[in-house]
């Protein structure tokens, strides 16, 4: 790192345009293809192929010479956030792949069908998905190992996929946001000076009601089927998925508790006498190759939001922000002025990074001054930051999650974002808890 990646970058709004322009080729191409009734329009235009484009542009708009400026990009894209990320993305799909290979996906359908009644499949699915999150600390864990279930569950009970991954996608994100071992939790009470236990508390506030009025929403939304088939559970295929949770909620490391699951459902598939050690590897590989294009956009996100960040469009993000607050804040309403602020900083600069994690560490200081300022209690900026992060990473559809859940499913982003409805129920309940105020 150079003496020049040490200073903090001025704020500059022309720094932010190349995102806006992989939003506009992105989602516009999206869009006009929809209303063309263009078939799987969002996939028509691929989001690695329209990133290009901002890429060359944050290039082009750089100060530094040319090898710095790749040299910044290079390390955006390789940092260690992003390469976590996509280490998941390979082990998820290589997991999914022999796992449906061996018959694991089908007998874990069959055991999740004869557990869950017909009308409680979607909030048992919710329920399920939280409390491997709360447990895993991650939500990406959390999809990585419900995901594949889900969707065998969705195709055996008639239910639309689009939904079934948007409940995936709100239990997850409801967990993560709980989780008191969730890197959110972490980053966003060290950051303001708060203990995780008062931060759970404080979240606890805003999410439950969320939670609680997603449930009814998803049972209202269960589709009126006739009951699935359900065939004799092999316990030994399932094996594979029991240990995954089991290992999840023991709060074993992600990475391990996915390559148990691979070796697992490989030696199981072994035992069968169709299945072979080199069909195993292909297997796999395939499961690597279903990841390339979520693979290959993450890391191309983070270079861009690292040259964003270095050419000071984030610095803009929270000089705007700090801009407002003082303007606003010679009023009465200062301290909501302010809360409102902190969670529109948070979801503004999680839309550029896609990763909330990094978007409450580089809001983390800035926040904590005007939390401050206003005599707003630690908890409590803590709670919002995470809160708003999660609500931001989970309504986009650059997001790892839902990237994550639409190669899982064969659905857009945009349409598993587009039944995330805890997500837009818990950015409901947040914006009413800011309006109303929350007494430290």
């Amino acid at each position: 790192m150079t003496e020049t990646d040490l200073k903090s970058p001025k704020p500059n709004g022309l720094a932010l345009l190349p995102f806006a322009v992989f939003l506009l080729l992105f989602v516009g191409t999206g869009i006009i293809l929809t209303q063309q009734q263009t078939a799987y329009a969002f996939y028509q235009l691929p989001a690695p192929v329209a990133i290009l484009p901002a890429i060359m542009l944050a290039l082009w708009l750089s100060k530094q010479p040319l090898n710095n400026s790749l040299n910044t990009f290079m390390a955006g894209a390789g940092q260690n956030t992003i390469i976590t990320m996509c280490l998941i993305y390979l082990l998820a799909g290589a997991f999914s792949s022999v796992a449906q290979a061996t018959g694991g996906v089908e007998a874990t359908v069959n055991l999740g069908l004869s557990l869950l009644p017909e009308p409680f499949i979607l909030p048992g699915i919710f329920i399920i998905s939280g409390f491997v999150a709360t447990a895993m600390g991650t939500s990406m864990g959390t999809i990585a190992a419900i995901a594949p279930v889900a969707l065998g569950i969705s195709e055996s009970a008639d239910i639309n996929p689009a939904l079934m991954a948007g409940t995936v996608l709100s239990g997850a994100m409801f967990g993560d946001n709980l989780s008191v071992i969730s890197d959110t939790t972490i980053a966003s009470a060290r950051t303001q000076g708060s203990s995780m236990r008062d931060k759970f508390r404080e979240n606890l506030h805003i999410a439950v009601p969320a939670a609680l009025l997603a449930l009814i929403l998803f049972y209202l939304l269960q589709p009126d089927t006739s009951p699935a088939p359900v065939n004799p559970v092999d316990w030994l295929l399932v094996l594979p998925y029991l240990t995954i949770l089991v290992l999840a909620v023991a709060g074993l490391n992600v990475f391990v508790v996915l390559t148990i699951g691979i070796v697992l459902a490989g030696v199981i598939g072994l035992m069968q006498a169709d299945y072979a050690v080199l069909q195993f590897t292909k297997d796999i590989y395939q499961g690597f190759t279903k990841m390339q294009e979520i693979f290959v956009l993450s890391m191309l996100i983070g270079g861009l939001s690292q040259l964003i960040k270095h050419q000071g469009g984030l610095a803009y993000i929270t000089a705007l922000c700090q801009r407002l607050i003082n303007k606003i804040g010679r009023q009465q309403q200062g301290q909501r002025a302010t809360e409102s602020a902190l969670a529109g900083m948070v979801a503004v600069t999680n839309c550029c990074t896609a990763n909330n994690t990094v978007s409450i560490i580089v809001c983390g200081d800035v926040a904590r001054n005007l939390s401050q300022q206003q005599h707003i209690a630690p908890k409590r900026s803590a709670s919002l930051l995470d809160i708003f992060s999660c609500i931001s990473q989970g309504l986009i559809p650059w997001g790892a999650q839902a990237l994550l859940l639409g190669s899982s499913f064969g659905l857009a982003p945009m349409t598993v974002v587009a039944n995330s409805y805890y997500v837009m129920l818990l950015a409901v309940t947040s914006v009413i808890s800011i309006v109303v105020g929350r007494k430290a």
